[in-house]
């Protein structure tokens, strides 16, 4: 029997799941070719405020942003903030590019692939927010190393997360939620946790937008859990 590796997704360095799904439209294809190019986040180099919008506006940062609904409609909410969102799934970022086209939306940068490679170039202390919305359960135990949030992961978030800043989270899967639980209070020295009553990771934080998946997920039955850390000042 072939022993479970131990990792997560910081020391695994592989994508898991599809890249894409059904044949883009003509003019999903156009925007992938002509927009995505305008609007990526270079290739190399540290990412910062000023290397992506020319000024130090505040930054936040999506990690697989599905079909770009929330990151379209924070970036339109808060115009003089700078969004990055990091999507390995083709045909979500040719969906989100018809959000940022629509806006039209000025202040986001997209990345189709690996989140954590970009967010290890992003600067040190410097995101005012990390979102991370429905991940991959991954709900078997031998798959748990692939979850987003892990011990790896929540080093780098606290790293990239300024004084105050804040990390959410939202899942409707008890599994996950249960392990989301769990890592994070291994972490309490660098996070606290802002529930006090239950509303707090029952209800959707201000500025919430509901996406596909999450009315999907309701019209399933299942509730979803909004859990938000806040960085500590240490």
């Amino acid at each position: 029997m072939t022993a479970i590796k131990s990792g997560d997704p910081t020391t695994l360095n592989r994508l898991y799941g599809r890249s894409s799904g059904h044949k883009l439209r003509l003019g999903q294809q156009a925007l992938i070719d002509t927009l995505l190019p305008q609007i990526s986040v270079p290739d190399e180099g540290e990412i910062t405020s000023r290397a992506l919008f020319g000024d130090d506006r505040p930054l936040h940062f999506e990690i697989g942003f599905g079909s770009g609904e929330h990151l379209a409609h924070r970036a339109d909410l808060l115009p003089d903030h700078g969004f990055v969102g990091a999507e390995p799934f083709l045909n979500g970022v040719a969906t989100a590019l018809g959000h940022v086209r629509d806006g039209p939306l000025r202040n986001v940068r997209l990345h189709m692939g690996d989140a954590l490679e970009v967010l290890r170039r992003v600067h040190d202390g410097s995101l005012l927010m990390i979102y991370l919305l429905h991940p991959d359960p991954w709900p078997k135990a031998r798959h748990a190393k692939r979850r987003m949030v892990n011990d790896g992961p929540v080093r780098l978030f606290a790293d990239k997360l300024k004084p105050g800043g804040e990390l959410r989270v939202a899942t409707d899967h008890p599994v996950y939620l249960e392990w989301a639980l769990t890592v994070m209070q291994r972490h309490t020295e660098r996070f606290e946790w802002l529930a006090e009553k239950p509303s707090d990771f029952l209800e959707p934080p201000s500025g919430w937008i509901e996406t596909r998946y999450g009315a999907k997920s309701r019209r399933e039955g299942r509730r979803p859990y909004y859990l938000r850390y806040r960085r500590s000042a240490q």
